[in-house]
């Protein structure tokens, strides 16, 4: 194995534990893993738009010089709903207020779906996410600004907690891009670095006949593009298997 033939830097929510295992099963050898924790929100508490909206605009001073010691090539902002929450131009002046801040690439959750269905010539989606209800309209708007339209969503039957979200099963998050697909949508999008997407996603393009992208199948396309990575990732859909 070779190391660190890229070094990447994480930006994790303090209570998310799938963000970290997602990037090792899609990054190819020699790409390496470094993550420091992000607050902001009340871990008890439903993840809800205010408490994501809080997340988002937490001081990132402190992460951010932990992983400078790592001198990473690029920065994961390793959630979707945090930027959601707040729209676009947050989104793109996180990125870029995190790249002057570094110095390194910096690629978002949210700014990596957009990237990843303009990539697919998508304008046209199925949403499903495990968030509440009003993140949900501010990520379809999110969406709309972006160029991109929703004509059915899936939502859970119930809030969840952080831990519940982190905790559905790869079925559950099949059950959910099932209900989120529509004859008119061109593609299913799977919201959330937390939740178990990625190892579902080449079933659901069997079962539907469409592109399925996720948070962090999103991330690892956008980052492998903008760093110039050629190398081929099988199994986790065709976001990531046609990158040409």
């Amino acid at each position: 194995m070779t190391r660190a033939r890229v070094r990447l830097g994480l930006l994790v929510p303090f209570s998310n534990t799938n963000f970290e295992p997602d990037m090792a099963l899609l990054m190819p050898e020699g790409v390496t893993l470094h993550s420091a924790r992000m607050g902001g929100y009340d871990e008890d508490e439903i993840p809800d738009e205010t408490q994501m909206a809080g997340l988002g605009t937490s001081d990132l001073d402190e992460p951010l010089r932990l992983l400078q010691g790592t001198k990473p090539d690029a920065i994961l902002y390793g959630c979707t709903s945090a930027t959601l929450t707040h729209g676009p131009a947050f989104d793109q002046n996180l990125a870029a207020r995190i790249k002057t801040a570094s110095g390194a690439e910096c690629i978002t959750a949210a700014g990596a779906i957009v990237a990843a269905l303009k990539h697919l010539d998508v304008t046209r989606i199925g949403f499903g996410s495990p968030y509440v209800a009003a993140i949900n309209d501010l990520a379809i708007q999110f969406l709309h600004t972006s160029g991109i339209e929703t004509v059915a969503r899936a939502e859970v039957d119930k809030p969840l907690s952080n831990d519940e979200q982190g905790a559905l099963t790869p079925d559950d998050v099949f059950a959910i891009g099932q209900r989120a697909d529509h004859a008119d949508a061109q593609a299913i999008l799977l919201s959330c670095t937390d939740m178990r997407s990625v190892e579902t996603i080449a079933r659901l393009e069997i079962e539907l006949g469409k592109p399925v992208i996720a948070s962090n199948q999103a991330i690892a396309f956008d980052t492998l593009r903008r760093l110039g990575i050629p190398d081929p990732i099988h199994g986790f859909g065709q976001l990531l298997e046609n990158r040409t």
